[in-house]
């Protein structure tokens, strides 16, 4: 059976900042109007977190912009959402989070199978220095496949 996945948005700076340790997908709860506004592609993960309270997740600082024919329908763009993860999995990603340096990030939104789900990972900061040397790495392999895309043009 083939999955019908659609990625809606993407949090591309989340892997400059932070080291992937793992990742999950997520369901979310959504009010009203949400999934029609999140279908159209206006989400924003880009500032988004996740805190594990009371043996539940909730993500924070995710803005779902309104629907433009929501009119009364319409929620705060800026709620806190619950996010939706087996027990056995809540209680790993505690045990993520109670080691220092830990946060629960959304990494991306996408429609899979007609639901809306949140890829949620376990990363860990960078440092400065990290980041520098991450960009240098890429720019290295970048000059390396450069080379040997002429060599074999010769």
């Amino acid at each position: 059976m083939a999955e019908n996945v659609k990625i809606i948005a993407q949090n591309r700076k989340a892997r400059h900042d932070y080291f992937i340790e793992e990742t999950y997908e997520t369901g979310i709860v959504l009010k009203g109007t949400e999934v029609k506004s999140i279908r159209g592609g206006r989400i924003n993960l880009k500032d988004g977190y996740a805190k594990v309270e009371n043996s539940e997740v909730f993500l924070y600082n995710v803005h779902v912009s309104p629907y433009e024919q929501g009119n009364i329908f319409n929620t705060d763009p800026m709620r806190v959402r619950k996010l939706l993860l087996h027990k056995r999995e809540i209680r790993k990603l505690i045990g993520y989070v109670q080691q220092k340096g830990y946060s629960l990030i959304p990494l991306k939104a996408y429609l899979k199978n007609g639901k809306v789900k949140i890829e949620l990972a376990v990363a860990r900061g960078k440092a400065q220095y990290d980041k520098r040397e991450t960009i240098a790495k890429r720019d290295a392999d970048r000059r390396i496949q450069k080379e040997l895309r002429e060599r074999q043009k010769q």
